[in-house]
């Protein structure tokens, strides 16, 4: 299996971009591909003692930095690590595209690149909350505006993958909401209630934010812009907490000791709220695996992002959703077809 990399992208790269490539090479027993500035990378290696042996590096000459605009992946920066990479990926010369770039361009990319799954009409950021139970949040920020029907594609492919990836026999299903009555929310959440209740899947119905960290739902689907927020203040509220446990077993020397019989506890708990242990959020819709890891990623959160394509390349969880979307898709038209017949007949 072969995963690639993109080492010019995210607020630590390229340092961190290439150690977490060297951690992923000594861990996996896969192959491992860069794409980025040959010449960066070899003096980077160089000056850090880091050993790059059994890596493919693929040169690439610019970089699609925070502000450019998403379009220019196939525009102005067709020659950058992540247009390059993402080629790579669509023409199979790769199994998974790795990145911690540019959400926007990264998206963009991979839908006009890589291409969706045929039947699936938009692709979504598929989020593991750093929460005690895993609950995967869809969608996390590719789409600011959607429709039911899109709500409705979320949430079985957030359902296919839990169960492939975490093994979860019929994941649970709530949408996100500012109450847990039927008809709360605007009018998108009230026809996503509608849809989602007669969809099969395990719906539980509307999930406050206030319940999401009470094992309440395995899969938590609403709109980019709503999950990107919700998002960002859990990972927010998280790291306030961690900090506030901190400064209280550091106050005096007794508190100091108290956290010496606690360290085990302690370092459970941080490891259960640090968001690079998952390492990366597959796009899921699109047609072949790329995973947005965190802007800020550490070498440990790219290397989890390597383990994290890894599995969803062994999965196969891809084959599942395009089945899905087929079925769907031929459902939709008969339905279509049958509404159309009837309002002629009448």
């Amino acid at each position: 299996m072969k995963i690639l990399i993109d080492i010019m992208s995210g607020d630590h790269a390229p340092l961190e971009m290439i150690k977490g490539a060297e951690m992923a090479a000594r861990e996996f027993n896969e192959e491992i591909y860069i794409v980025g500035d040959e010449n960066i990378i070899s003096n980077i290696a160089v000056q850090y003692d880091i050993n790059l042996q059994g890596i493919t590096i693929v040169n690439a000459k610019s970089v699609i930095t925070m502000e450019d605009k998403p379009m220019c992946v196939v525009r102005e920066k067709r020659d950058s690590s992540m247009s390059i990479g993402l080629k790579m990926l669509a023409n199979g010369e790769v199994d998974a595209f790795v990145s911690a770039g540019n959400t926007g361009a990264l998206i963009t990319g991979a839908t006009l690149i890589v291409k969706r799954i045929m039947g699936i009409n938009r692709a979504a950021i598929a989020t593991v909350l750093p929460l005690a139970n895993p609950v995967l949040l869809m969608d996390s920020g590719a789409n600011l505006v959607v429709t039911s029907d899109n709500i409705l594609q979320f949430a079985f492919m957030g359902a296919k993958y839990m169960e492939k990836i975490y093994g979860i026999d019929r994941p649970r299903v709530g949408q996100l909401n500012n109450g847990t009555e039927y008809n709360k929310g605007n009018s998108l959440q009230v026809e996503s209630y509608q849809v989602l209740s007669e969809s099969g899947l395990e719906f539980v119905g509307n999930v406050e934010s206030k319940e999401v960290p009470f094992n309440i739902c395995d899969v938590l689907v609403t709109d980019g812009y709503t999950g990107n927020i919700f998002l960002k203040s859990v990972e927010g509220m998280g790291k306030f907490m961690l900090n506030l446990v901190k400064d209280l077993f550091y106050t005096n020397l007794a508190t100091k000791v108290s956290a010496l019989t606690m360290k085990e506890k302690i370092k459970d708990i941080k490891h259960r709220f640090d968001s690079s242990e998952h390492g990366g959020a597959p796009l899921l819709g699109i047609s072949k695996p790329v995973l947005k890891a965190h802007g800020s990623s550490d070498a440990k959160a790219i290397k989890n992002a390597v383990r994290q394509a890894i599995n969803f390349v062994k999965t196969g969880i891809n084959n599942d959703i395009a089945i899905f979307a087929a079925d769907y898709d031929e459902k939709k038209i008969l339905a279509d077809a049958e509404k159309q017949y009837g309002q002629a007949e009448v």
